[in-house]
């Protein structure tokens, strides 16, 4: 796997840090520490939701589906891929505010095609958020032929999708490809007969825990 070039708190929340260190610098001085409170309070959440630390996939194996997004699992089920039109296993991972959020590749593979679909902005937990909230799909192929959908969902306050994979392409395991500020979700569409490494309810890290394994 390549080396990790990002730093550890995300180039795309370098615009948030600075107004709001500059913001609570100034009410520090020039008002009074306790009317800054609340400012040095929403900085420091801020720092936090844009940290991005390197991450290592637990799996070698190459047939392993990695987590492209920390979080909750809310979504495992037998449905159809809607952006290929064939039946899949979806595996939908829930980003709360507290969660990092950039997104990894969760195989190694060619990124086949970008499509970004303009939508709502539910709350990302509900299953119709999938389909109404905007969205920004890749299809993916392995080296062996086999094809993933991974789609970014905004959600009810995310308003940001970042996608800086371009067709053609080649994805690492755990290569950093976007990122979605402020809550979101990631869906997986994988081959129906993968094997899932996960149950509902359960906690994944980006790039480092498995989701299932393809056939």
């Amino acid at each position: 796997m390549p080396k990790y070039n990002h730093p550890i708190i995300a180039r795309e929340g370098w615009p948030f840090l600075a107004l709001s260190i500059i913001a609570a610098l100034a009410v520090h001085f020039l008002v009074g520490k306790w009317a800054a409170f609340p400012l040095w309070i929403i900085f420091l959440f801020i720092l936090q939701f844009f940290r991005d630390p390197p991450r290592t996939p637990k799996s070698s194996d190459a047939n392993a589906v990695i987590s492209p997004a920390d979080g909750r699992v809310v979504v495992v089920e037998q449905t159809t891929d809607p952006y290929r039109d064939v039946p899949a296993l979806k595996i939908s991972v829930f980003m709360n505010v507290f969660n990092a959020h950039s997104q990894r590749s969760p195989i190694s593979g060619t990124v086949q095609y970008v499509r970004y679909y303009p939508g709502a902005f539910l709350n990302a937990v509900l299953p119709k958020a999938s389909l109404e909230n905007e969205r920004n799909a890749l299809l993916m192929k392995l080296d062996n032929g086999q094809e993933i959908t991974v789609v970014q969902v905004a959600g009810l306050i995310a308003r940001r999708i970042l996608c800086y994979a371009k067709p053609g392409a080649h994805l690492h395991t755990g290569e950093r490809y976007g990122f979605i500020r402020f809550g979101s979700r990631l869906d997986v569409y994988l081959p129906p007969t993968s094997q899932p490494a996960v149950a509902i309810g359960d906690k994944v890290y980006a790039g480092m825990d498995m989701l299932a394994r393809l056939p």
